[in-house]
């Protein structure tokens, strides 16, 4: 009996095969919709409850750190976690696949907006969208703020944050460091007044994934998992100076060397120039999630570099609901419609394709930088990450930052030719749409491409 339960314990616990693997996260980048938290409940029931290729122990400690990363926290768990199992190649094919059909995706849409976006059936469609996109980002807000705003000076912080965005000039980078230090000094000087909600998975409401993301004290194992929680750390895994100082050139020259080139190529002012550094600096400010860092990149690109109109923002949001993959892809969109819209008389849609690769280029990069720098150091701490009140009111203050989104986006959709109209049509879309968000639990994508056909219907019917 005994030699066949070790029998058993020795076929579960062998090591995951390397194309098995391969093909899950090729699988994964075409059914990765939802948002993070679809996306994060997805691969918890594959990798966890199905496969039991890692335990819920260890997933839950590799979200943990990821949430607390600049950067799109679905991705870099799929680098994490295929770093873990197959090393630096798995880890840089996992986040490769899991990003790579969206923003295939994205950019043949982009190049579509671009082509068709002015026939009346596409116009109408894109009304639609835009409807859909303040019901999404007033779902998301509420969905955040519930988490975040857990007291008085919470509250008072959000506030302080939308108020700043709306009257100041305060760069988003400096907003979150003055939000962060401001909760060092609280917890410092008044321990208490804030609260510490502990890190977890975010909420999941969508249907495909009702079970959504338990504890492990909640989730007995059925079977050994392949990487449980008391599993050595692999040799590829563990801290080595050599390896994180080579690691650090590479990603050092990855970074470096292109956004050299273009500038000296190009010249320091040009649009792909300075792409290329929006587009690295947006990679490094954007804790907190896609919906997050969004009013600092339309800010950025409509009104500081003027790339794109507020309309098109709005559009390419749409857009980026409907495709699998992370939200922050809604990137790849400003790269090509803003290199169109500057370069489109010089390049063409050459131009506007470059575009696309240098902001897909410059935002997910350092998503990989991120996990293989820091993975063997978490690996060596596991359970002890703890970021306190400085995280909590960094949430506090992207929550009045999300609400500045919010009434930006509204005004554009509502008074489209200023204050003195209004959009009755646009205002009932929206509200259907939100109904059908937060009370019925509908899927993001059905209720975008709902919204887009009420929108063409009521163009038709207009003429």
């Amino acid at each position: 009996m005994e030699s066949a339960q070790s029998a058993s314990t020795a076929a579960v616990t062998q090591p995951i095969p390397f194309l098995k693997a391969l093909r899950f996260w090729l699988k994964l980048g075409f059914i990765s919709f939802g948002g993070p938290a679809g996306q994060i409940a997805v691969m918890h029931r594959e990798l966890v409850e199905r496969r039991r290729w890692i335990s819920d122990g260890r997933f839950l400690h590799a979200l943990n750190y990821c949430m607390i990363l600049p950067g799109p926290e679905a991705t870099q768990l799929a680098v994490y976690i295929g770093w873990l199992m197959h090393g630096t190649l798995g880890g840089i094919i996992a986040g490769t696949l899991f990003v790579l059909p969206g923003a295939l995706l994205l950019t043949a849409l982009s190049w579509s907006y671009i082509a068709f976006g002015k026939v009346p059936l596409v116009a109408g469609v894109l009304y639609g969208f835009k409807a859909a996109v303040i019901a999404l980002i007033v779902a998301a807000l509420l969905r955040i703020g519930r988490k975040a705003i857990r007291s008085v000076a919470l509250a008072l912080i959000a506030l302080a944050a939308l108020a700043v965005t709306l009257w100041t000039p305060l760069p988003f980078p400096a907003l979150l460091l003055g939000a962060g230090l401001l909760g060092f000094l609280i917890e410092r000087l008044a321990p208490g007044v804030l609260e510490k909600p502990k890190l977890s998975a975010p909420e999941i409401h969508s249907a495909d994934s009702a079970q959504g993301i338990h504890s492990a004290e909640s989730a007995q194992p059925v079977e050994k998992c392949v990487i449980d929680d008391h599993s050595p750390t692999p040799p590829h895994a563990r801290v080595s100076a050599t390896k994180l100082m080579a690691t650090a050139a590479v990603f050092a020259i990855l970074l470096g060397a292109p956004l050299l080139a273009l500038s000296v190529w190009r010249g320091y002012d040009d649009v792909f120039a300075r792409m290329s550094r929006f587009f690295l600096l947006a990679a490094f400010v954007t804790v907190g999630g896609a919906y997050a860092v969004l009013p600092y990149v339309t800010e950025m690109s409509t009104r500081v570099y003027g790339w794109l109109a507020p309309g098109q923002m709005i559009d390419g949001l749409a857009l980026g609901e409907t495709t699998p993959g992370p939200l922050i892809l809604v990137l790849t969109f400003v790269g090509y419609v803003g290199a169109w819209n500057v370069e489109h008389q010089r390049y063409g849609v050459w131009g506007a394709l470059a575009g696309a690769l240098i902001a897909t280029y410059f935002t997910f990069v350092p998503s990989f930088m991120f996990i293989l720098l820091g993975g063997p150091g978490v690996e060596q701490t596991r359970g002890e990450l703890r970021l306190g009140a400085i995280m909590t009111t960094i949430t506090a203050a992207i929550v009045g930052v999300i609400c500045e989104m919010a009434i930006l986006f509204s005004q554009h959709v509502f008074f489209p030719a200023g204050l003195k109209s209004f959009d009755v049509a646009a205002l009932v879309i929206t509200a259907a749409a939100f109904a059908a968000l937060q009370w019925k639990k509908a899927d993001v994508v059905l209720v975008v491409m709902g919204c887009g056909v009420s929108g063409a219907l009521w163009q038709a019917l207009r003429g």
